[in-house]
């Protein structure tokens, strides 16, 4: 098995997105990837779940404190196998074979894959991405010369996983109720208090935290970014416990835990009125991260249900012979095929947008931020239904632990909590559309990106796009209860509308398969579910959407 390989759809999209060296390079190192993500990897996410999960030593044999956590061999080889493709590394350092700096792009198509099989893992990987962010961004050189060589680290010196620390108990998602206080001595600062859910604590060598100097007013704006390692130079920990694991309900390969900071030495990084700021910046990457570790799941979800479907026998015909089960896998694979691509044709934005290129627009950077927020939601959400359809495919067994299916659903349920909820998101969206006019931005590009489209499939983008138009106008006038009670009606609509404005360009190509993807995904999002239809376009293009043979051989 082979996770990139059997995807061509995949490959031409990065072929598309991609200059021809860069292209030629990804190709080659993701081929390599996706086998091992198929097989080792994902050998090594079964036993970690099911038997080889991260466990908590508190004390050594003197009793001492050492909050040491424990993963199996198999995790760390993942780590290194990881990690030395530069899936963190090379977003911020040179690629030696290309004698150029790598990008998000490859980064996320990196991430896709390893999502497939071990989605857990790329919360760490998540982290340190952000952590790499921070210290690139806006550490001193000093701070930055100690940790940042670490952090993106291919092989070549120690590596020190990230982390990025913000949740306390009285504060959840109001970040600016936090009261972890930073204490400035002779010596610099330390770090006083507890983080209620820190990932990959134990295994990141540099955490990101916000903490409240002495005196430093209320709300976010009192929070500054410091850089705190997790052990002194002389190797012992710095002023830092664990409390304990937490048990979650999936996503076990990573540690999360309750940390206490007694003390831990840490680092300003940046502008201390800044820190939220920049946070917030990081949690714009991990939200994006989300949304891939999000496609990764529908995609081994969708994988699953087409190969048993495919193998198994009922009532004397196999699975996928009957119109339902064609219907219901063609429509996962339109779904996913127009979802993936929205998100990886939208990254360049997001690309120029984080690294603060020159001509850098502000509608730009206002769009980027509605984007990760509809995107992250509708990818969320989406990653629940496909593993449920999943195990519903597989009927009984897809409910027991010898398949794939349980875990890809434990692990999808995380993605719709991690780096805001629906009703955060929707939040979000709302406030871009009155703080910032985003609403009027996002109707303007998506008319222009369909403008000169004829024929009854963009009419229907653009009635839904009519509707949109009329919500926002009623949202002007609204009470606030009616704001926040509509807020994720229209982020819903406008992934629907942003997907498929992308859906027509895709079946605007010359290749007939797209046409037939886009024909099927835009009836199924804006059609009625509930009227008599005499054709079965799920079921006709069935042999074309799912079975991709032609495509592949292509490569």
């Amino acid at each position: 098995m082979n996770f990139y390989e059997e995807e061509p759809q995949f490959r031409a999209l990065l072929k598309e997105l991609l200059d021809e060296e860069f292209f030629e390079y990804a190709d080659r190192e993701l081929l390599v990837f996706g086998e091992k993500c198929a097989n080792e990897i994902d050998q090594r996410a079964r036993f970690t779940d099911r038997e080889g999960q991260p466990k908590l030593i508190k004390f050594d044999a003197y009793g001492d404190d050492i909050s040491e956590v424990w993963v199996n061999d198999g995790y760390r080889k993942t780590v290194e196998d990881s990690y030395k493709t530069g899936i963190v590394g090379y977003v911020h350092k040179e690629i030696p074979e290309l004698g150029r700096r790598g990008n998000y792009l490859y980064s996320y198509a990196q991430g896709y894959l390893l999502s497939q099989t071990e989605p857990g893992f790329y919360c760490p990987v998540t982290l340190t991405m952000a952590t790499a962010y921070l210290l690139d961004q806006y550490a001193s050189a000093e701070i930055k010369a100690k940790y940042l060589p670490h952090v993106l680290s291919t092989g070549e010196t120690t590596l020190y996983e990230g982390a990025t620390f913000l949740t306390e108990r009285q504060g959840g998602s109001d970040v600016g109720a936090n009261v972890v206080q930073a204490i400035q001595t002779a010596d610099g600062y330390r770090i006083y208090g507890e983080k209620y859910f820190a990932s990959n604590a134990g295994m990141c060598g540099v955490a990101m935290v916000l903490a409240r100097k002495e005196g430093a007013s209320s709300g976010t704006k009192g929070l500054t970014l410091f850089a705190v390692p997790w052990k002194r130079e002389d190797g012992k920990l710095n002023g830092i416990k664990i409390r304990r694991l937490k048990d979650k309900l999936g996503v076990k390969a990573v540690p999360s835990a309750e940390v206490e900071f007694e003390g831990a030495e840490a680092y300003v990084v940046g502008d201390p009125a800044k820190g939220f700021y920049y946070m917030m910046e990081a949690l714009n990457l991990s939200r994006v991260c989300n949304t891939v570790a999000s496609l990764g799941i529908m995609r081994r979800a969708y994988r699953e249900a087409r190969e048993y479907a495919t193998k198994r026998d009922a009532f004397g015909k196999k699975l996928s012979d009957f119109p339902m089960i064609k219907d219901s896998l063609a429509k996962m694979a339109v779904k996913l095929e127009i979802e993936t691509r929205t998100v990886f044709k939208y990254l360049p934005l997001f690309e120029k947008v984080m690294r603060n290129e020159p001509g850098v627009a502000e509608e730009e950077v206002i769009l980027n931020r509605l984007y990760i927020a509809l995107l992250k939601k509708e990818t969320a959400e989406q990653a629940v239904h496909f593993a449920h359809e999943a195990i519903e495919m597989h009927g009984g067994n897809g409910y027991i632990e010898d398949f794939v299916t349980p875990r890809l659903l434990r692990d999808a349920q995380v993605l719709t909590v991690w780096e805001g909820t629906a009703n955060i998101l929707g939040l979000e969206v709302l406030r871009l559309i009155e703080k910032f006019g985003a609403g009027e931005l996002f109707l303007q590009e998506m008319n222009e990106r369909i403008a000169g489209m004829n024929g009854a499939y963009p009419e229907q983008v653009r009635d839904g796009i009519a509707q949109l138009e009329k919500l926002l106008v009623s949202l002007q006038t609204a009470s606030l209860d009616h704001k926040t009670f509509h807020s994720k009606r229209v982020a819903e609509l406008m992934a629907k509308i942003f997907e498929s404005v992308n859906a027509l360009e895709y079946g605007a190509s010359e290749e007939k398969r797209a046409e037939k993807v886009m024909e099927v995904y835009i009836d199924e999002a804006w059609k009625s579910q509930y009227v008599f239809r005499s054709t079965m376009k799920s079921v006709d293009y069935f042999k074309e959407i799912v079975h991709l043979s032609e495509m592949a051989k292509s490569f």
